[in-house]
Parts: C-alpha cells; structure tokens; sequence
C-alpha cells in the first residue's frame, strides 16, 4: 500500500463529521489493513496538511434479510484524523 490513494477510501459525511470539522477533525473510511502511521501518511501527502492525532475504529458488517435469503453488509474501518492548530484547512470539505 505505497499509493496514498488506496489507503484514503472516501470521506464520511454525516451530521457528526460536519460538526467536528469545527474541532478540526476529519474522518474518513480507510483501508482496514492500514495502521494510525500509513493514515496519517497518506492524508499528509493528499491534502498537504499536517496531522496531530489518528483515531481508528473497525466496523464488522452487520446480518441483513431480503426474504429467506440472508446476507452481509460490508465491513469497513474509519478513521478521525485531528489537524494541528498551524495547519491549514481540507478544502475538500468547504463545499460540503
């Protein structure tokens, strides 16, 4: 997992990402192989920012029904990325 771009998989945009955009937290959903060091790694050299702080959490996909037929969601890791006081914004994000 050399490419930045593997490891960020798309941002999470739901009402509590936008309300810690004001903290300077970003979250995004990441490859679940990649460690808190690759994460931080990767959104430095996308966005050009510095990071203070990752947070990881694993999400295990959940049983879902359509009839008799039973299946699975995916699972997916997230992580909350916390931006350094001098760092500039994700502009990513200011259209949102």
């Amino acid at each position: 997992m050399t490419n930045p771009h593997d490891i960020i998989v798309k941002p999470v945009v739901t009402e509590k990402s936008m309300n810690d955009m004001a903290e300077r937290k970003y979250t995004f959903v990441v490859d679940k192989r990649a460690n808190k060091t690759q994460i931080k790694g990767a959104v430095e050299a996308i966005f050009g920012v510095k990071v203070e702080k990752v947070n990881t959490a694993n999400y295990r996909g959940k049983k879902k029904r359509m009839g008799k037929h039973v299946g699975m969601t995916a699972s997916y890791a997230k992580a909350v990325v916390k931006l350094t006081a001098d760092s500039k914004e994700i502009e990513f994000f200011e259209g949102v």
